[in-house]
């Protein structure tokens, strides 16, 4: 379902989102994200799993699209930082749902993941 590009915020904005797939990623349905947008300006954090802590920061590109990068400290010791294109949707229950293509900025093989939003 595609969104108005002024609703990215409202979908996004001081909301979390979990894990629904994660393929080859470090992230699991434990990694909890947490989005801010401020304009088209998109920032974040995350943890759980794997990730002892994680940022991110990226932009709006279009009506229901998205750009990250991002990095992380895993809870092995180890840094890391990647790049993401995402679209921004709608699932049947309401929930914002965010589906990304992603890779490592070392080169490794990166892969696809999907993350539904939290609603306590």
């Amino acid at each position: 379902m595609e969104i108005p590009f002024s609703q990215i915020s409202e979908r996004l904005n001081n909301r979390r989102f979990m894990i629904a797939d994660n393929i080859h990623g470090l992230s699991d349905a434990g990694t909890i994200f947490h989005y801010h947008v401020e304009g088209n300006a998109i920032s974040g954090t995350y943890q759980g799993g794997l990730i002892r802590m994680g940022n991110l920061v990226g932009r709006v590109t279009g009506p229901d699209t998205i750009e990250l990068l991002y990095q992380c400290l895993t809870r092995d010791g180890e840094i890391l930082a990647g790049w993401s294109r995402g679209m921004v949707g709608v699932d049947l229950a309401g929930r914002t749902t965010l589906t990304f293509i992603w890779g490592w900025l070392s080169g490794a093989t990166g892969g696809e993941s999907n993350h539904v939003e939290l609603v306590e």
